[in-house]
């Protein structure tokens, strides 16, 4: 889990930095930002309800303080 986690980052960060390439390089000339800031979203929003279903399951603990 901690290794599929790791890979989700990485990608949510490599979307971001391409959303940031295209920005520069097509100065809103095309779509291509949004799209790769899409692919982000749709990245982290996977990615929480992953880890939400992970902790439902008993897959993963929380490890929190308790009073």
């Amino acid at each position: 889990m901690r290794i599929f986690v790791a890979l989700v980052f990485i990608g949510i960060i490599a979307s971001l930095g391409s959303a940031l390439f295209y920005l520069m390089k097509d100065k809103g000339g095309s779509n291509r930002t949004v799209n790769a800031l899409t692919v982000r979203i749709g990245l982290s929003v996977a990615l929480f309800l992953l880890l939400l279903l992970a902790h439902h399951l008993g897959w993963i603990r929380s490890t929190g303080f308790t009073p």
